[in-house]
């Protein structure tokens, strides 16, 4: 029988500062796109077309890819907070449904300048956010030895 022992704490400092890294460079390769790819519309402007597939693309390379190949985004790095999986199986790797549904939520998770997402994360049992919630993950502070997920069978 598998059994957990998970430690979390809210790292709200690293994780807000993670968040502001991920999305000014989110927003940052949006704005590009609009200013080189972007026409005008009677209401602002826009993306069309393959433009606004390659913009949902990076969002995707970016999120989803960098959690699966380094265990967090560029933002999670620099605060060293690493995102893990607390599904039942033998690995704490995230599965690219699980990062899927992390970042699916963000937009629920940063509203109101992220206050729905630091409410969950301040009185949730493991520090989750709902996108955390719905994917079975937790993010710890990988320098920070009381904070952890391992399994014993």
């Amino acid at each position: 029988m598998n059994q957990e022992k998970i430690a979390t704490k809210p790292n709200l400092k690293k994780r807000i500062g993670a968040g502001l890294i991920d999305y000014s460079l989110m927003f940052g390769m949006t704005l590009v796109m609009f200013l080189y790819f972007g026409e005008k519309t009677s209401t602002g402007y826009g993306l069309h077309g393959f433009p606004a597939l390659a913009n949902t693309l990076m969002w995707c390379a970016y999120m989803i890819g960098f959690e699966l190949k380094f265990g967090g985004t560029l933002g999670n790095l620099v605060f060293d907070l690493q995102v893990i999986s607390i599904k039942d199986s033998n690995t704490t790797s995230l599965t690219l449904g699980q990062s899927f549904k992390r970042h699916l939520l963000d937009m629920l998770d940063l509203w109101f300048f992220g206050l729905l997402g630091i409410l969950l994360i301040k009185n949730t049992k493991y520090n989750q956010r709902l996108g955390d919630i719905w994917a079975k993950t937790i993010v710890i502070d990988s320098k920070d030895s009381t904070q952890f997920c391992k399994r014993f069978v």
